[in-house]
């Protein structure tokens, strides 16, 4: 008969995870953030406590940032390593529901153990229990089902035994991979069970590479064969898959562009030959054209998102085929299915594809392409007013090596850094499936963990500042370097331009057309400098360059502060494409009577194939 050691239900949770092993002999969940409250302290924190270095816990200043921090991280890993996040029941845990969308979008690893309301519901209702009047099994942790690949309650200590196996399964899962809640009554934390120690065995958790059903495969590879002019949108499931060199080797040997994704972006160095940048809505004019050429659009680990297919409007008729771990996926906008692993996907096709080459690519468009971004991106001549975003990213890679990472999500710069950012492989990292502003800061913290060999390049707006800016002290901390870029351009100047697109006027997004009685003077050199970080203002171009360089020898963050204008600069006119924003029917302007009418003719454009 097994034997037992007798532990509370959260010293078995931390004995537990901190036995759980990758392939690389590392701790699958390497620690976990910690905002303590009254329903994880006593409990869950004092397990935590005793656990010590074998499973680390490291406290944070916002629940949601905290999981950003951790988001990053698995990110910055390729999904083969995660961390966990606890909070108190109430506010401490639905303030992560909104990194538990962006985990679940993104399909990345997040484990979140929720403080919850008692099991034995004597003391109820407790301080910050939600009560529903129809329904006593409810809190407010049930906001997660929806944005959670797995959720359970644990009202009894023995479910861990079966939740807990559970719950990595889901996050090592290549498919089905996303954040997963364990809702964690708090009196159940503290309740002692006798534990078999066998549950306590190290395990290592494998995460597979499925293979191609053959029919499907074959079907794929006939459709490649009779196309003569393909095209290949890379996603961020070829790095996921860790499939780079196959996409080069792929691309490369049957002569097929390749564009890129978000998510894809630096899969291929923007030096690869095949490389033809950023497709769709915030795409290069010649990885539009290549779409808009194409015959057949081979999708390869992306989910085929509005800002990649320009609303369904880029890729024409062409057929599609989509290779994607994630049946889901793969067979959205009607297309031809391969479910697969990435790499194993493309290296069985190039076995079936023996001698097959595609119609020349247009070498001629990607290089005018690539010296138009020269040009977009170079420093600003005499008498230049404030910087546009583009040379403000110009004199970032200028000032960068081959080992910079940029990374951000909202507003204006992840359309100006995949359309204009030069990444070396794995040189870019954005979040912009929940394009989540707020996530910069403690994403940048998270992706310097992850990956500390490398320059962490942080962007972030005005805006996205003021929402969540307070992991920079938990960096200053912890000593994690990495430079942020802050451009203040007074304002949500990104949503500004596309309101005006749409046909409305400027309106509560730039502080001057809001309802105020003062324009703010907002110093962001001192604010970041009160949480301890070192942080100037760039008074230029050539300024800012100096102080990315400067930045390499510190061991704490820096905040760069540079005036940008909220006008956009050249270059964005010279590709992208349509994004589906709908415009009002009526209204009281000709601009937006003229802006409605040009939507009902991109509307007429759309496949209409899910």
């Amino acid at each position: 008969m097994d034997k037992t050691v007798r532990l509370t239900a959260a010293q078995a949770m931390t004995r537990w995870l901190s036995v759980q092993m990758t392939e690389e002999d590392a701790r699958f969940i390497e620690g976990v953030w910690a905002i303590f409250g009254h329903g994880n302290v006593a409990g869950f924190g004092e397990a935590l406590q005793g656990m010590g270095d074998a499973l680390p816990t490291w406290r944070g200043q916002n629940e949601q940032t905290m999981a950003h921090a951790a988001i990053a991280f698995a990110k910055g890993h390729a999904r083969r390593r995660a961390q966990a996040v606890t909070t108190s029941i109430g506010p401490g845990a639905t303030n992560v529901v909104t990194a538990a969308a962006l985990a679940h979008v993104n399909r990345l690893p997040l484990l979140i153990i929720a403080g919850d309301v008692f099991a034995n519901r004597r003391p109820d209702p407790v301080l910050q229990q939600i009560e529903d009047f129809d329904d006593g099994t409810v809190s407010a942790n049930d906001c997660f089902r929806p944005v959670s690949r797995y959720f359970d309650r644990i009202t009894r200590p023995e479910h861990l035994l079966s939740a807990l196996p559970r719950a990595l399964r889901v996050m090592t899962d290549p498919a089905n991979c996303g954040p997963v809640t364990l809702a964690f009554c708090q009196d159940v934390q503290a309740e002692a069970f006798d534990w078999p120690e066998s549950f306590f065995a190290p395990r290592v958790w494998r995460i597979r590479r499925p293979e191609p059903d053959a029919q499907e495969l074959v079907e794929v590879a006939d459709q490649i064969r009779a196309a003569k002019a393909p095209v290949i949108v890379a996603g961020g499931g070829v790095i996921h898959s860790g499939a780079e060199q196959a996409l080069a080797d792929f691309a490369t040997r049957h002569n097929i562009p390749v564009i890129e994704t978000q998510a894809g972006k630096s899969a291929l160095a923007q030096t690869h030959p095949m490389n033809f940048g950023a497709a769709g809505v915030d795409g290069s004019a010649a990885a539009n054209a290549a779409a808009g050429a194409a015959d057949l659009v081979i999708a390869v680990g992306t989910r085929l998102q509005d800002f990649t297919t320009g609303s369904r409007t880029l890729f024409g008729d062409a057929r599609i085929v989509a290779i994607n771990v994630q049946a889901y996926d793969a067979a959205k906008h009607g297309a031809t299915s391969l479910v697969a692993d990435a790499r194993v996907a493309l290296a069985r096709l190039t076995g079936l594809l023996d001698g097959y080459r595609a119609m020349s690519a247009d070498a001629e468009a990607r290089a005018a392409w690539l010296r138009a971004v020269d040009a977009h991106c170079a420093a600003p001549g005499a008498g230049n007013d404030l910087p546009t975003d583009a040379q403000v990213i110009g004199a970032v890679q200028r000032a960068t090596g081959q080992d910079a990472i940029a990374m951000c999500a909202a507003g204006t710069m992840p359309g100006a850094l995949k359309l204009l950012w030069q990444p070396s492989q794995g040189g870019y990292h954005m979040e912009y499936g929940f394009s989540c502003m707020g996530y910069e800061i403690a994403g940048a913290m998270g992706l310097k963990l992850a990956r500390p060999d490398r320059e962490v390049i942080c962007f972030v707006g005005d805006g996205s500042y003021m929402m969540a800016n307070s992991e920079l002290a938990t960096a200053v901390m912890r000593r994690v370097p990495f430079t942020v870029v802050l451009t203040d351009n007074r304002g949500y100047g990104c949503i500004n331009r596309l309101q005006q697109g749409c046909g409305g006027e400027e309106f509560n997004n730039l502080y001057k057309d809001c309802n105020v009685e003062a324009q703010p003077q907002i110093d962001y050199v001192a604010h970041a400098g009160s949480m301890g970080a070192h942080a100037v203002k760039a008074a230029s171009i050539a300024d800012l360059e100096a102080q990315i360089v400067a930045a390499r020898g510190r061991d704490i963050p820096t905040v760069i502060v540079i005036d940008t204008t909220p006008v956009p600069g050249p270059g964005f006119g010279d590709a992208g494409h349509w994004w589906d924003v709908a415009v009002p029917a009526v209204g009281r302007s000709d601009k937006l009577q003229q802006a409605h009418a040009a939507y009902l003719n991109n509307l007429a454009r759309q496949r209409l194939v899910n």
